[in-house]
């Protein structure tokens, strides 16, 4: 029954079907073969199921607030922020990106927007001060994937979503993370920079500096109402995505000025098909979790795989492995509808803690999106800057090792993950 599914997907994947189809055609074939008592309705059923849970609204809202900032001036506010402070080092306009890109997805819970509002602006900055071509792009490409590790991710929602594991508790959980990402990139391009030689910016004046500042501190003000606001329960992780998009439309529409009311059309069209690709895929993962579930496939594969009482960091390593493979050739929230009903209750038997598996598949998530051969922030990086897939991952060996280290250091070092409960 296992094999049939497996090859079900390949097949239609190999078709070039999108990835919802194989799924709601698996479910059905092993529904008609080996449960034909079952009605369709039911099915129907865990259709409407899989997108009415309450955190989701908190998806289209993230994605409408990002692509506003995106359109508006947010995104070179905050890169002139950072480089006001880290661009006379060596290194310092790349560390400037990696920065911006923190921040940035601190904001806007998307790697994907991350790419085209940091990667757009400051690419051609980097090459014109000395970078090579190769490093600058992928910098780009990955410093963006921390926005997968840091509130308020789309993946964390989505790990949230299918394992009932707190929203706010992950986002917290995800800081600092997030953040040894950005100090490895930036140490790399330090060290980098004063082997090549690359010129450093001037150095500005505290007065300067104080300025910059002072007109970034609006765009600063996204973070602080996510983070602080779900910390200090003034509001929930939803509650606080609809707060982002009004503070987004205040910043660039009436302050800024950068956004105009025509402009909400095309940016509410972009965000509907972004939301509807997603929770179509949410839907049929749903309906296809139920039925492999009800069938008792993922107990079958979990005991071929791990045995009957599997330790905890046998456990660990499957999962990574699995994240780590899936997320190099489908979307992350694909391979998380596919491989979390099967591990998760394995996980949780073996006493892993769900906020510490959940940054576990959060950051091979993060590795997926920028490793070879189907990482979507390749792609997005290929179309925003109109560059060959193949010289866009020339550069990116050094960082999928500082990734890799890093997974490694969160796997053997629970307590990065756990941290933030010492201040609960």
């Amino acid at each position: 029954m296992g094999l049939m599914i497996i090859l079900i997907l390949v097949f239609f994947l190999l078709l070039g079907y999108p990835m919802f189809m194989p799924m709601t055609v698996g479910a059905l074939v092993i529904m008609k073969m080996y449960a034909p008592n079952i009605d369709l309705v039911v099915m129907a059923q865990q259709y409407i199921t899989g997108v009415s849970t309450y955190v989701l609204l908190a998806i289209p809202m993230f994605i409408f607030a990002a692509d506003i900032m995106s359109k508006g001036y947010t995104s070179n506010r905050l890169v002139d922020l950072v480089k006001a402070y880290c661009g006379h080092l060596s290194g310092g306009l790349a560390v400037t990106i990696a920065g911006a890109c923190t921040i940035f997805g601190a904001i806007s819970g998307s790697a994907n927007a991350t790419v085209v509002a940091i990667g757009k602006p400051m690419r051609q900055k980097m090459i014109e001060n000395g970078y090579t071509v190769e490093n600058t792009d992928a910098l780009i490409v990955s410093s963006a994937t921390i926005a997968a590790l840091i509130p308020p991710s789309i993946n964390m929602i989505m790990y949230c979503v299918l394992t009932g594991t707190s929203v706010g508790e992950l986002f917290m959980a995800g800081i600092i993370p997030g953040l040894l990402v950005f100090l490895a990139f930036a140490v790399y391009n330090y060290i980098d920079a004063r082997k090549s030689n690359i010129l450093k910016s001037d150095k500005l004046t505290i007065r300067e500096k104080l300025q910059v500042t002072r007109k970034s501190l609006l765009s600063l003000g996204f973070p602080a109402i996510i983070v602080g606001g779900i910390y200090s329960g003034i509001f929930s992780p939803t509650e606080a995505a609809a707060v982002a998009v009004l503070y987004a439309v205040v910043c660039e529409m009436i302050i800024y000025k950068t956004v105009k009311l025509s402009d909400l059309k095309d940016i509410a069209l972009s965000t509907g098909i972004m939301t509807a690709t997603v929770f179509i895929l949410i839907s049929a993962g749903q309906a296809f979790t139920w039925m492999i579930t009800f069938m008792q496939i993922p107990q079958m594969l979990t005991t071929a795989m791990l045995g009957v009482d599997p330790s905890a960091i046998k456990v660990i390593f499957v999962v990574t492995l699995f994240f780590f493979m899936a997320c190099m050739f489908v979307d992350q929230i694909v391979a998380m509808l596919i491989l979390l009903p099967i591990f998760f209750p394995v996980a949780m038997s073996a006493g892993i803690d769900p906020i510490y598996l959940g940054i576990i598949v959060s950051v091979q998530a993060a590795i997926g999106s920028v490793t070879p051969p189907f990482g979507s922030n390749i792609f997005v990086a290929c179309a925003a800057f109109d560059r060959p897939y193949m010289d866009i991952i020339k550069g990116l060996p050094a960082y999928l090792i500082m990734f890799f280290i890093i997974s490694l250091m969160i796997i053997f070092i629970p307590e990065i993950s756990t941290a933030y409960r010492l201040f609960m």
